[in-house]
């Protein structure tokens, strides 16, 4: 767990209160991240803020303004900002429970573990989470993070609390500006049943450790080779780009490439009418699924 929390503060459901903390529940420790250097000397490139007019100025002379039209600013002072910070700084007042269905995915932010701030919030934390556990609903709050407050989805996750920040509406784009392009018609039937036996064979459960980042595994190799001094060149494997020209003739290849795959119920597509007739197999039905 990292050394620091993102967030300390209170958790509230009604009249039941307890310490929490907040901590970043992913890690950007995979991340091949560089430093910007001098070519001849490989110092490290320091950033200087500079005023057009003044040139280099010191960072604790500067202050926050809002451009509210082109050049022209609104400046804020620090006590200002502090003044209309909510009470939701320090305190997540669960506000509503909410199916996670009802949730777009779209909304959903970074993750969290919610985790009680000391022993004595221990007994105010588990009844929260058992309670939470036995409605089987997301509980949402409201907390100021970064000097911005930020809509919270919280939900029981094996012995803790996860919560997710959530965008908001205004930072959700509304779908219909590029799907609304898209011309209203339905593929062929033939087509999405082949597509859809290619889905069955490629079904299985979900593992993240299989997905590498090949980008990368590439520059890390790359980097290990530059450490011992010689030149190298790491290459990234990227899949064959082919026009597709019979799309019906693709599918069909596609069915009989995975290993195991019924090569049979490929061929018996070949001809699409008498693929109709046969439809009726143990694999071969197309099931239904939630669009």
């Amino acid at each position: 767990m990292a050394a620091r929390p993102t967030w300390q503060g209170h958790l509230r459901l009604s009249l039941v209160t307890c310490p929490v903390a907040m901590y970043t529940a992913t890690s950007p420790g995979g991340e091949v991240r560089f430093n910007l250097l001098h070519p001849k000397t490989h110092n490290r490139i320091k950033m200087i803020a500079t005023d057009p007019d003044l040139g280099p100025v010191d960072r604790s002379e500067l202050v926050k303004g809002y451009e509210y039209e082109k050049d022209h600013y609104v400046i804020l002072t620090p006590e200002e900002i502090e003044s209309v910070r909510l009470e939701s700084t320090r305190t997540i007042d669960i506000e509503r429970f909410v199916d996670a269905d009802d949730i777009d995915r779209l909304y959903w932010d970074n993750p969290y573990f919610l985790v009680p701030d000391g022993k004595l919030a221990l007994d105010a934390y588990t009844v929260i989470r058992d309670a939470m556990a036995g409605a089987g609903k997301i509980a949402l709050g409201r907390v100021v993070m970064h000097t911005r407050e930020r809509l919270l989805a919280i939900e029981p996750r094996d012995n803790g609390l996860v919560c997710y920040t959530l965008r908001s509406h205004d930072e959700v784009r509304d779908s219909a500006e590029l799907f609304d392009d898209i011309p209203d018609r339905k593929a062929d039937p033939q087509m999405v049943a082949i597509a859809e036996k290619i889905i069955e064979q490629q079904e299985g459960p979900f593992d993240p450790s299989q997905f590498k980042d090949r980008y990368e595994d590439a520059l890390r190799a790359l980097i290990k080779q530059k450490e011992k001094g010689g030149k190298a060149k790491v290459t990234v494997e990227e899949p064959e780009t082919t026009n597709v020209v019979d799309l019906m003739e693709a599918l069909r290849k596609s069915l009989g490439q995975k290993p195991g795959a019924a090569r049979s119920t490929a061929r018996s597509t070949a001809k699409p009418k008498k693929a109709a007739a046969k439809a009726p197999t143990k694999r071969a039905a197309p099931r239904k699924r939630a669009s």
